[in-house]
C-alpha cells in the first residue's frame, strides 16, 4: 500500500505575509510578535509568479504620455468625494469597517446607480440572493419606475475560479466582492479567510481588474482592534483603502480614505443612515456643532481640515475636582497623549494648573480629530471650564500649540476662515502666520503668537 505524502506545513505572518519553516515567537521578516499562523505549503501553480499589472518593455520616462485617469461616478456624491472624484477603470478598492456599519448597504446603493448606465455585478459570499433582494426592496431599489436595481446582476458565489469565469463572461464594468474573507481558491488547500487564501484571492482579483478593465470593490472584515483583517499585504495590493467609521448606535457614518493611488488621502465622506439607506450630508459641519440657546462653559468651536474639506467641530471640556489621588485624563475623539502634553504647556506658559482636577474632552458628533490644529481649541475649552465662564459667542479657533507655548500655523488657513464666515461665525482666533492679507466680510480676525496671549485676548472679549 502506497504511503500518502505528509503535507508540508509552514508558518505565515498575519501582519506582513512573511514565511518561516517552523513556529517562532517573532516574525523574521517584520519583527512582529505572536503573528505566525500555521498553514499548509501549497504546490506551485501556473499563476504563482504572475504580475499584478501587465508587463512592458523598458522605456524612457519622458517617452511615456502622462494622461489624466478617466473616472465615472458612483451616483453618490459623498462616495465620489472620498474616491477622489469617482471610480477608475481597472482600479481595486478595499473598504472595511465594523459589522453592521453599512458597508454592504452603501455598495448596493452605489451599484444600483451605476447599473443605470453600465453593466454592474454584485458578488456575495455572505448573503443569499433572496436576502439581497429583500434588502434592495427595503432600500427602495426595487418596484418603482425609477428603479435601477433590476439592471443589477447578482451572483452568490465564493469560489474564485467561478467568480473569474463569470467576470470573463459577463464583462461588468464594476464588480463588488462581499467579502474577500469568504472567497477561496481551489488551488490552495487552506480554509477561506486564512492568510494564504486572502492574499492569493486578492492578488488574483487584482490581476483580473488590470487585465479586463473591470473596477473591483472588495469588502474587508476588521479585527477586534479595528484593523483590517488578513495580511498587511492586502492593503498594499489594492489601489484604494477606505474605512467606515461611526457608532452603530448613531445615525451618522464617516467614510475616510487611508490610501488612494488616484486621489487625495484623508478625504472624508459624511452619510446619514435612514430607512432608505445611506444618504450624503450636504452640510456636515452642522452635525458636529451642538445647538445651545446660550454659550456654555467648556465649549469651543474648531475648524478642522479633512482632506480638502474644512469642517467645524465643537470641542467640549469638563474640568472638575478629582476625588482620587490620581486625577483622570480622558479624551474621546482626540489623542490621549496630546491632552497630557497640552496640559503641561497650559501650566508652564499660562500658569493654569490642573494637578488636582479631572479633565474630560469630547469631540461632538463622534468625529475623530488627529491634526494638531485642534490644540488651541482644546486649551481654550479647558480654561473656560475651569473658570466656569463661556467663551465669546460666534468664536472659532484653530492652531497648533508648541512645547514652548508658541502657536504655529495650520495648513489651508484661508479655506478654514471662509468656511467659518459662511456658517455665520463672527470672530476668529488664529495663528499670526495664518492671518489673511485681505479682510473677510463679517469675520473679525484676531491673530496671536503665544498661548498666554490667546487666553488674554479671549478674556478681553468676554468683558
Amino acid at each position: 500500500m502506497a504511503k500518502v505524502a505528509k503535507a508540508k506545513t509552514l508558518y505565515i505572518c498575519s501582519e506582513c505575509g512573511g514565511q518561516a519553516p517552523k513556529w517562532q515567537g517573532q516574525c523574521p521578516a517584520c519583527g512582529a510578535w505572536n503573528t505566525l499562523v500555521e498553514s499548509v505549503a501549497e504546490t506551485p501553480s501556473a499563476h504563482r509568479f504572475q504580475a499584478l499589472a501587465k508587463s512592458s518593455p523598458v522605456r524612457r520616462l519622458s517617452e511615456i504620455e502622462a494622461s489624466d485617469v478617466p473616472r465615472f461616478t458612483t451616483g453618490i456624491g459623498e462616495f465620489d468625494r472620498v474616491l477622489g472624484g469617482g471610480l477608475v477603470a481597472g482600479g481595486v478598492v478595499l473598504i472595511g469597517g465594523d459589522p453592521g456599519i453599512g458597508k454592504s448597504t452603501l455598495l448596493l446603493q452605489s451599484l444600483a446607480e451605476i447599473a443605470r448606465e453600465r453593466p454592474a455585478l454584485y458578488i456575495s459570499g455572505e448573503e443569499s440572493g433572496a436576502q439581497i433582494a429583500l434588502r434592495a426592496q427595503r432600500l427602495g431599489l426595487l418596484g418603482g419606475a425609477e428603479s435601477a436595481a433590476p439592471d443589477l446582476q447578482l451572483l452568490a458565489e465564493i469560489q474564485l475560479e467561478k467568480i473569474q469565469a463569470t467576470i470573463d463572461a459577463e464583462r461588468p464594468e464594476v464588480a463588488v466582492i462581499d467579502s474577500i474573507q469568504t472567497v477561496y481558491s481551489e488551488a490552495l488547500t487552506s480554509a477561506p479567510g486564512s492568510v494564504a487564501q486572502v492574499r492569493e484571492c486578492a492578488a488574483q482579483l487584482t490581476r483580473i481588474a488590470k487585465q479586463t478593465g473591470t473596477t473591483i470593490i472588495m469588502v474587508g472584515h476588521v479585527t477586534k482592534e479595528g484593523n483590517l483583517a488578513g495580511p498587511r499585504v492586502l492593503e498594499h495590493i489594492v489601489d484604494t483603502v477606505l474605512y467606515f467609521e461611526g457608532d452603530t448606535h448613531s445615525s451618522f457614518r464617516l467614510v475616510r480614505a487611508f490610501k488612494n493611488r488616484f486621489g487625495a488621502v484623508n478625504e472624508l465622506g459624511v452619510f446619514a443612515m435612514t430607512e432608505r439607506g445611506l444618504r450624503g450630508v450636504a452640510n456636515p459641519s452642522a452635525l458636529f456643532l451642538s445647538q445651545h440657546a446660550q454659550s456654555v462653559p467648556g465649549s469651543c468651536v474648531l475648524v478642522t481640515q479633512e482632506g480638502s474639506r474644512p469642517l467645524l467641530v465643537e470641542v467640549q471640556a469638563l474640568v472638575d475636582t478629582a476625588h482620587v489621588p490620581n486625577p483622570r485624563r480622558l479624551a474621546v475623539g482626540l489623542e490621549q497623549n496630546r491632552l497630557a502634553l497640552l496640559l503641561a504647556v497650559l501650566h508652564r506658559h499660562a500658569g493654569i494648573a490642573c494637578f488636582d482636577q479631572d479633565v474630560f474632552l469630547n469631540a461632538v458628533g463622534g468625529v475623530k480629530i488627529t491634526e494638531p490644529a485642534a490644540d488651541l481649541a482644546v486649551l481654550l475649552a479647558i480654561q473656560s471650564s475651569m473658570r466656569n465662564k463661556p467663551l465669546p459667542k460666534g468664536l472659532i479657533v484653530f492652531g497648533e500649540v508648541g512645547l514652548a507655548g508658541e502657536i504655529r500655523p495650520s495648513p489651508r488657513g484661508q479655506d478654514r476662515l471662509k468656511e467659518a464666515a459662511k456658517l455665520g461665525f463672527s470672530i476668529a482666533l488664529i495663528p499670526k502666520a495664518n492671518a489673511p492679507k485681505q479682510p473677510i466680510d463679517g469675520l473679525e480676525v484676531i491673530a496671536v503668537d503665544r498661548i498666554e496671549e490667546a487666553i488674554d485676548r479671549v478674556r478681553t472679549l468676554e468683558g
